[in-house]
């Protein structure tokens, strides 16, 4: 109940606070490619249930299933979702990632209640389709804006080490952990490090 509070609260204010700036972010995405401002991908989020998870465009319209062509699921440890060369991203789309700006209408799904401000990732559900049962314990507590993984190296993780960072959360998540967390979240992302 503390972490759901807290969770509204702060995405309440920071949805009110930062409003014209992410009304000019959108803005920008509509002007500089075609399509729409926001990218609404079905996520895998608690006890394997899909939701609609909110974002910025940074991709071409269409280029969001592509990845399933390099997917193998015998390999999947071994997959990394991003690569530097990723031909689907936009100029500004490259930009809001390397700046996790493209992540800020996230703080919709905290405020609706389907993520939190911390946990692991939104999984695909191609990929949660072929989850171990050990797997399947990443899916134990909310998705999140950000998290362990997410200060551990971000994009540039194999899927077997980001799952095994969200695996350490899930054993030992606390409103400390979070709060350590949250604070690290903006040095993580100013070192650039892993922003693909």
């Amino acid at each position: 109940m503390l972490k759901r509070s807290f969770d509204i609260a702060v995405s309440f204010i920071l949805l009110v606070a930062l409003s014209p700036f992410l009304l000019i972010i959108a803005l920008v995405v509509k002007l500089s490619s075609p399509g729409p401002a926001l990218f609404k991908p079905v996520r895998v989020g608690l006890n394997g249930q899909p939701f609609t998870m909110y974002k910025f465009r940074s991709m071409r319209v269409g280029g969001e299933k592509d990845w399933i062509k390099r997917f193998d699921p015998a390999k999947m440890g071994d997959f990394v979702f991003q690569t530097e060369d990723d031909p689907r991203i936009t100029k500004t789309g490259r930009w809001l990632r390397r700046t996790s700006l493209d992540e800020l209408p996230n703080l919709l799904n905290v405020l609706r209640g389907n993520m939190s401000l911390v946990g692991p990732r939104p999984e695909e559900p191609e990929v949660a389709a072929h989850y171990s049962p050990e797997m399947r314990r990443r899916l134990e507590v909310k998705p999140g804006i950000t998290g362990l993984a997410q200060i551990s190296g971000r994009g540039e993780l194999p899927l077997k080490d980001v799952i095994a960072k969200d695996l350490e959360y899930v054993d030992r998540h606390s409103i400390l952990i979070d709060l350590v967390i949250l604070i690290k979240t903006p040095f993580t992302v100013g070192s650039r490090r892993g922003a693909l």
